[in-house]
């Protein structure tokens, strides 16, 4: 049961408890009502619309503004004809309404539906017709309203608190379901595809020729599948492993590169960054990957290595291609050539951390991006 379905029936519990006072009320001071048979009348039209929303209210079908409308009509109806059965004389010497507390179960009705405002504006309208009532201004109308208020205001605020608690449980417990079933997928998969698939790339290696070419392909689909049961469900389109502060985990992004070619290792934990650094720094492990492949040719292997240390993060990419000479990349940022200088060093340098790359002819090149939390 959700917590407005309980808050309904607590304001149902809550207009049979406050007719029961304002019928106790009318029985006891019989005598000194004006017209005590209307009251009776009164008390009646009261009960038949507490059994009414007691009714329709749990029913979202019928939740809608013409019930909260005619809701405020009937409570205020209720409260106008206090007007023809309690004394005018005493009504302006701050006497009690019939309705007594009943009238605060359509402004608490408002302010579940429509959040503090609406049951701001509802404590108002009953204010205002009791201010019309007593023709005159003093405690018991102003003590009445504000409690009216603050009424309305509070619950307002705290259903909304209650609301946005209730759907994030929701969608935590929707969201560990679905982790759970992609981790049980995960240990099918591979128990069974994966390893086929490592079998075909490793046969497929060591018999050569064509048996070669499936091999390569059969490795990239292996790694392509990893990464798919590795990766983190989405939570109703938001970025897999954002959190509420904005932050995200680099794993999550940098784990798209593995591939037959591109090994990826991170750390078990999550590694937090906001968001737009993991963007720019995953752009830069992408651009260090992309001069990989189109420099040392589709087969080089390429490792990225995650480090989280504490204040800093430290990406670092290293490949067995043949190396950069020391000057080569200083020519290459003359000549207009900016895939380092700008996509690699750039970013880095925007984000307030460094970009060191270390090659020597032969040996592969290693470039190291860190960047401040």
């Amino acid at each position: 049961m959700g917590i407005e379905a309980v808050l309904w029936r607590a304001i149902a519990v809550f207009r049979f408890a406050a007719l029961g006072y304002a019928a106790l009320l009318l029985a006891n001071g019989w005598q000194s009502f004006v017209r005590p048979w209307l009251g009776v009348a009164v008390v009646a039209a009261m009960l038949a619309w507490s059994v009414f929303t007691a009714i329709a209210y749990p029913d979202p079908t019928r939740r809608r503004r013409p019930l909260l409308l005619a809701d405020m009509l009937v409570t205020l109806s209720c409260l106008a004809a206090s007007s023809w059965v309690v004394s005018p004389v005493g009504l302006r010497r701050g006497a009690a309404t019939l309705p007594m507390a009943w009238v605060a179960g359509a402004v608490l009705a408002w302010a579940i539906a429509g959040g503090r405002r609406w049951g701001a504006v509802a404590a108002l309208l009953v204010g205002a017709v009791d201010l019309w009532l007593r023709g005159a201004v003093n405690p018991a109308t102003l003590n009445a309203t504000v409690l009216l208020l603050l009424a309305g205001f509070s619950i307002g605020y705290l259903v909304r608190l209650g609301t946005d608690a209730e759907e994030k449980l929701q969608r935590a417990v929707e969201l560990e379901a679905a982790t759970r079933e992609r981790e049980r997928l995960a240990r099918d998969i591979h128990d069974s595809v994966l390893q086929v698939l490592a079998l075909v790339q490793r046969r497929g290696a060591e018999i050569g020729g064509e048996a070669a070419e499936l091999g390569r392909l059969a490795g990239e689909q292996e790694a392509t599948l990893r990464t798919l049961v590795a990766a983190r469900p989405r939570d109703n389109g938001f970025p897999a492993a954002a959190d509420a502060t904005g932050r995200c985990d680099l794993r999550e992004s940098l784990s798209a590169h593995a591939s037959a070619t591109v090994v990826v290792a991170a750390p078990a934990t999550p590694v937090w960054l906001l968001c737009d650094v993991a963007d720019e720094l995953t752009a830069a492990v992408t651009s260090a990957l992309d001069n990989v492949r189109q420099h040392c040719g589709p087969q080089a292997r390429a490792w990225v290595l995650i480090e989280d240390e504490g204040l800093d993060v430290l990406v670092t990419v290293r490949d067995d291609g043949p190396g950069i000479a020391a000057d080569r990349i200083a020519e290459a940022a003359v000549a207009g050539r900016l895939g380092i200088a700008q996509s690699i060093q750039g970013r880095l340098r925007d984000l307030g951390g460094t970009a060191t790359i270390t090659s020597t002819p032969g040996q592969g090149t290693e470039v190291e991006l860190r960047v401040p939390r």
